[in-house]
């Protein structure tokens, strides 16, 4: 049996969605781990420890599989600028814990940059354990679309995932896009790289009957509902979205349209909001749209499928997403996607098939899509339909497969290398 240290060193996979520091990738690393405990793989998911009242070993994703908060500088949140400075600490954790229990691993699957500096450290401690790295986000990419100064990603960041892509004895892309990102900002050695992209998990997400869904989250019948899940930041675009939602009060819809924004935190204190999100509740005042846009804050994975559900349609109206895990979910709930026609999404959303794409930060656009589709019944029904059934090719039975398959490849390289060692 194979033992994986999973590495999530800046958020733990566990984390309610819709945070600063949660999504796609919290969702990722959670899924995968049931999945490879279904198929009698051993992993430990090493994070760092946030909360001290939060138990240090935790059993929640089952098959014996463990969640490890390891105590790595202050127990609470920290900026991710802060963070680095702690895996030195961290990994010491992830040693301690190994040698305690008297397990080797025979594999880092190490998640984003941070966890890639850890993985190279423990690889050195353990003597060679192959490191298999998936970096979510890129931060070139980051500073290309970035809006502002303060959005850029350090060099600090770049130098650290170009070390990682150098170390990395395999990285895994989610789409041909990031492959390309990889090699033409970073440089990075193709040949190292696999793609394959992320699983959804389709027990959980599937098409619920949309009346059953409305009563559950207390929806008119008749309303047309937009929905919104992600983190509130401007990355993420919803300035756009709601430019195209105050567009469409001069559309001549007979039912009346709402936006459900789920992610953040919108009911905080003024003096605690994030600067995004109080920018954007600000615009729907001046665009006198606050009737038509719910902030809902975080939700829980439990909740989810019900919002999808729902939903006549879910926009993802991102600058940047390296791949688009809620629109995965969302096609896999029987609901169509409209989104951005950038980086993963372009490849996820087909346009016309299962939802459109519109060009990034075009609210005009974004305005005219949704209208014609919010208009046809008969049209949302098609690419709905069309959008479970391709999300089907998503299931996390067959995604698993494809990344245990890497994992016996660097296993039995690792196993080929040691005996000629000791020949010598």
């Amino acid at each position: 049996m194979l033992n994986i240290a999973m590495l999530s060193y800046h958020t733990c996979p566990l984390a309610t969605l819709g945070g600063k520091d949660t999504g796609g990738m919290n969702v990722y690393v959670r899924d995968l781990t049931i999945e490879l405990g279904r198929m009698c793989i051993h992993v430990d998911v090493f994070t760092r420890s946030q909360d001290e009242h939060v138990p240090h070993v935790l059993h929640d994703l089952g098959y014996g599989n463990r969640v490890v908060h390891v105590p790595a500088g202050p127990e609470v949140p920290l900026p991710k600028q802060q963070l680095a400075k702690h895996i030195p600490q961290f990994v010491e954790g992830v040693k301690a814990f190994a040698a305690e229990k008297g397990i080797h691993y025979d594999l880092i699957h190490s998640h984003y940059w941070m966890s890639g500096i850890a993985a190279e450290a423990l690889s050195d401690a353990w003597g060679g354990t192959p490191i298999i790295q998936m970096f979510h986000t890129l931060g070139e990419m980051k500073n290309r679309v970035a809006q502002s100064e303060a959005e850029k990603e350090g060099e600090y960041r770049l130098d650290g995932e170009r070390r990682v892509m150098a170390r990395a004895d395999r990285i895994i892309a989610a789409t041909p896009a990031e492959q390309a990102q990889l090699e033409w900002l970073y440089k990075a050695d193709v040949r190292k790289v696999t793609v394959i992209p992320p699983g959804v998990d389709t027990d959980h997400f599937y098409p619920i009957p949309v009346d059953e869904a409305r009563q559950f989250i207390g929806l008119a019948p008749d309303a047309k509902m937009i929905l919104f899940v992600g983190r509130i930041e401007p990355l993420k675009g919803l300035d756009t979205l709601i430019k195209a939602v105050a567009c469409l009060r001069v559309k001549d819809l007979p039912e009346p349209v709402h936006l459900a924004v789920i992610g953040g935190d919108p009911d905080v204190p003024a003096e605690e909001m994030t600067a995004e999100m109080s920018r954007v509740q600000k615009m729907c005042d001046e665009l006198t749209v606050g009737k038509m846009v719910a902030f809902l804050g975080r939700r829980g994975q439990d909740t989810l499928p019900y919002y999808y559900s729902a939903a006549d349609v879910l926009v993802m109206p991102s600058h940047y997403e390296s791949f688009g895990m809620v629109a995965l979910e969302a096609m896999a709930c029987g609901t169509p996607v409209i989104a951005s026609q950038v980086g993963g999404l372009a490849f996820l959303v087909q346009n016309g098939v299962t939802g459109y794409h519109v060009t990034d930060g075009d609210d005009d656009d974004l305005c005219q899509k949704l209208s014609g589709l919010l208009g046809d019944p008969s049209l949302r029904q098609t690419l709905g339909r069309n959008a479970a059934e391709y999300a089907e090719d998503y299931a996390w039975d067959k995604i698993a497969n494809k990344i245990v398959e890497v994992y016996h490849e660097q296993a039995k390289r690792i196993l080929t290398i040691v005996p000629t060692r000791e020949a010598l």
